[in-house]
């Protein structure tokens, strides 16, 4: 396919899709579909709510190559289609690939001869040609490697990130025929300004990319249950990593709540891979455990405490500080802010959370729980404050005035100066 004379058709504009459709928008037509219509709405006021895209960028965008939509036929004259929908887990955390599968089977009912179809979201080895390549073979009743190829380009996307985006990290590339990676290389290659990296085939792309969380979920793991064991012992956990921090090779990884649709799920995704063959990566899995867990800790640190310094925790008053599921991030999905919160309210009704940056009504809508509009109207009121996502909007307020008399600030993610106490 010549380069030069491409159209691609993006489905899913959220965290991934959309900086992906603007990054291409620069040099090619792009179709996007998402159908979420509320979203394309806001898209078409150049408002991001993501935060991913800038009102300047999109706009520019928009009045460019950029074209967006909810309906699927306006991507039939596309000849490259980017999947980019999410990949969650289930109630009992295996692969939820019901989106993966609607977008295959509406990218496979568009397909044409000669079409290159890439996938972007995280699976488990083997999911793109176990599972995707079928669907699209049966809706178009096309060819696999003779009428359409696919390639596989996984997601790097750091949500709230502004250093390490889309344009200039380095892309992970395959394709399903020697050609096909020549093309997706190609075509990468044309927008990015750190250039890619070749995998010698789809499963070893797919499983580069869950071993990058898998990776960090095992080490933050260490680091948690290093926690529970120092603070047992009555040593500083911060102040055993910075000694430690020290020597040249040490990997510097601090505890904390592991939550997010990224290292939160995608050690999921290589534990079902592996299962379907027989192997029990037990480490991977009980690093699950000890994170999935890590709430019931953080709230059982901040009621010990309480008991400690006599303030009575049964009916008192407890704020929350954040509820993304990380820093300086609106995006709450999968926050294991929410297991902390429902730690507390089994002991007290009376507790509040404040997030200055993430959207009240889409977490009163989602979690049914209702933010606090503001902290001004709550002077001396809480018995205990704790603080578990350290947004920058939190590193210049005053949390004292918010306590009453015998109050406790409790700091989770040990970024305060003048906390009583630190995870």
């Amino acid at each position: 396919m010549d380069i030069e004379n491409i159209r691609i058709g993006i489905v899913g504009l959220g965290y991934v899709g959309l900086p992906l459709a603007c990054l291409f928008a620069k040099r090619y037509r792009v179709d996007g579909l998402e159908i979420n219509h509320e979203r394309v709405n806001n898209l078409l006021r150049a408002q991001d709510d993501t935060g991913e895209v800038d009102a300047a960028t999109l706009t520019d965008r928009l009045q460019g190559n950029l074209h967006l939509t909810t309906n699927a036929e306006d991507l039939r004259d596309c000849n490259v289609y980017i999947i980019c929908v999410s990949t969650p887990v289930d109630e009992t955390n295996n692969p939820d690939l019901n989106p993966l599968r609607v977008a295959s089977a509406t990218v496979g009912g568009l397909l044409k001869k000669g079409d290159v179809v890439i996938y972007e979201s995280s699976v488990f080895p083997g999911c793109t040609e176990q599972i995707c390549v079928p669907m699209l073979g049966n809706r178009s009743g096309l060819t696999f490697n003779a009428d359409y190829f696919v390639g596989y380009s996984p997601e790097r996307i750091n949500p709230g990130d502004k250093e390490h985006t889309v344009e200039n990290i380095t892309k992970i590339v395959s394709g399903s025929t020697p050609e096909t990676l020549d093309f997706v290389e190609k075509l990468y290659g044309s927008v990015l300004t750190n250039g890619t990296c070749r995998a010698s085939s789809i499963r070893v792309a797919e499983a580069a990319k869950v071993v990058e969380n898998t990776q960090r979920d095992v080490n933050i793991a260490l680091m948690n249950e290093l926690c529970t064991v120092f603070r047992a012992m009555g040593i500083s956990t911060t102040e055993v990593l910075d000694c430690a921090s020290t020597k040249w090779n040490f990997l510097d990884v601090r505890p904390g709540l592991v939550g997010g649709h990224c290292i939160g799920v995608d050690p999921y995704y290589l534990i079902h891979g592996a299962w379907s063959y027989n192997v029990y990566p037990r480490l991977i899995m009980e690093a699950r455990v000890i994170n999935e867990n890590m709430a019931y800790f953080v709230s059982g640190v901040l009621t010990k405490n309480m008991m400690n310094r006599r303030v009575h925790v049964v009916d008192s008053r407890i704020l929350i500080l954040g509820f993304a599921f990380k820093a300086n991030c609106p995006d709450t999905r999968n926050t294991k802010v929410e297991d902390v919160y429902s730690c507390l309210r089994r002991i007290t009704d009376h507790v509040s959370v404040y997030d200055p940056i993430v959207n009240r009504d889409e977490v009163a809508q989602r979690y049914h729980i209702q933010l606090l509009d503001n902290l001004e109207d709550h002077k001396g009121e809480f018995d205990a404050i704790i603080l578990c996502v350290g947004h920058k909007e939190f590193m210049s307020m005053q949390f004292r005035p918010l306590l009453n008399e015998n109050g406790i600030l409790f700091d989770a993610m040990n970024v305060l100066p003048d906390a009583d106490f630190y995870l």
